[in-house]
């Protein structure tokens, strides 16, 4: 009896020591976990039992002979992970480098064996944000077209750029010291909600906004009615059927064409602006495909009939250039493919980057010359044009885009709207910065 008695004692003691030394410890993720940082920055703690059960949470400011928990969380039975965001604001920290130490308990399924796991990591507080100087003196900007700004920053920054409503166009830092941001103003925006300011956020969080200098001018987009036609609509349906299976007629696959392969392309074309070079790659104006005939201009608003019936509406954000049928297209300028191929409404389609989020993209291609990570010269023939994607007939399509926000391609025709514009602008931004 007293031998099985120790026995039974010897396999409690070794459940309860396998519980006890063999529930992991909760693994901390903080974010971020080192470096400058303000006081009304946002952290986030992560927290991982590993199928353990969540108990508390503790995360400490510890500066000189000062501590003050910023964040206390006790956590339900049930809670295997969890994730927490806090701030600074109410620590009362000076300026200067502190730690910040997250304790984070679980507990074991069974028997209650506690583990803690302690996560330090140094900080210095930060609450100056940058300066930030406009260097461009005057920004005249058309409804749907372009402008540059050029300012410069007083110490490094996690991002800078031109701010409007919930939109950001990003800044990019030139060799010379300034920084040089392309923004748009959207043909959809009010000229009244419309107000464009520099925006510099630095490594610890801090912002700083400032105003420009702008005037703004006023333009208005044409407007066209499209009847569509049965021949059309099986073009579309024997080109994006496969896409579209469950579309029940070539009309339905049209309408989901326009308008749901419409925004994956715009989501394509957003991704493609964060691929550009962070200095300009384009000399001169922009050529236009020559000896064509504008068939559709930028920000033309369509209506489409069927059957004398309205079915959709949607804007055309390029221009439709038409030549002879198969004619050869040049690039617009200097640049580099980052993009070749099938792309939804544009058919074969490519994307050259001009550096500063500016890019050219050619449509309805029946046949790419270039292929992606290609450097094209101004001219150099990237393909001929075609009926490609949502295309009646063979043309080109060919649209201007800032960082993702289409932009009127007439301004880029402009070598005087080039001059005064752009091309002036970054003069001023090597001179000054230079000083």
């Amino acid at each position: 009896m007293r031998s099985f008695l120790f026995v039974v004692l010897i396999v409690v003691a070794a459940v309860l020591g396998f519980y006890y030394f063999w529930t992991p410890t909760p693994t901390v993720v903080l974010t971020p976990d080192t470096g400058p940082i303000a006081a009304r920055r946002e952290l986030s703690v992560k927290l991982d039992a590993h199928g353990a059960i969540m108990k508390k949470l503790t995360v400490s400011a510890i500066q000189g002979e000062k501590t003050v928990n910023v964040l206390v969380k006790e956590y339900p039975s049930a809670s295997h992970q969890a994730a927490e965001t806090f701030n600074l604001a109410q620590a009362g920290l000076q300026e200067g480098p502190f730690k910040l130490q997250v304790k984070a308990t679980d507990s074991a399924v069974r028997f209650s064996a506690d583990r803690t796991t302690t996560h330090a990591s140094s900080f210095t507080l930060d609450n100056k944000p940058p300066l930030v100087v406009i260097l461009s003196p005057t920004h005249n900007i058309s409804r749907g077209g372009a402008g540059l700004v050029v300012y410069t920053v007083s110490k490094e920054v996690e991002k800078s750029g031109v701010v409007f409503g919930n939109q950001f166009f990003p800044g990019y830092r030139q060799k010379e010291g300034f920084y040089a941001c392309l923004f748009p103003f959207p043909y959809d925006m009010d000229l009244n909600q419309y107000v464009p300011r520099v925006t510099a956020v630095d490594r610890a969080g801090n912002e700083r906004l400032v105003s420009i200098n702008y005037h703004l001018i006023a333009k208005t987009f044409p407007t066209d009615r499209i009847n569509l036609s049965d021949s059309f609509l099986e073009k579309i349906a024997a080109e994006f059927k496969d896409q579209f299976p469950q579309a029940p007629t070539n009309l339905e696959i049209f309408l989901k064409v326009n308008n749901e392969l419409r925004q994956q392309d715009r989501k394509a074309i957003y991704d493609f602006g964060r691929q550009t070079s962070p200095a300009p790659l384009w000399q001169g104006d922009f050529l236009r495909m020559p000896k064509a005939a504008p068939l559709g201009g930028f920000a033309q608003f369509r209506t489409y009939l069927y059957q004398g019936e309205m079915v959709d509406q949607q804007t055309h954000l390029g221009f439709d250039l038409a030549s002879v049928a198969l004619a050869p297209v040049p690039a617009a300028n200097h640049g580099k493919v980052v993009y070749a191929g099938d792309r939804g409404l544009y058919g074969q389609c490519v994307v050259i980057d001009h550096g500063l989020g500016l890019q050219t993209l050619y449509g309805h291609l029946s046949r790419i010359g270039v292929k992606t990570g290609d450097s094209v010269k101004k001219g150099q023939i990237i393909g001929d044009s075609g009926s490609t994607g949502m295309a009646a007939g063979d043309h080109l399509h060919y649209e201007v885009i800032v960082s993702g926000q289409s932009v009127n391609p007439i301004e880029w025709w402009d070598q005087s709207w080039i001059n005064n514009n752009v091309t002036s602008k970054l003069e001023i931004g090597k001179t000054l910065s230079s000083k």
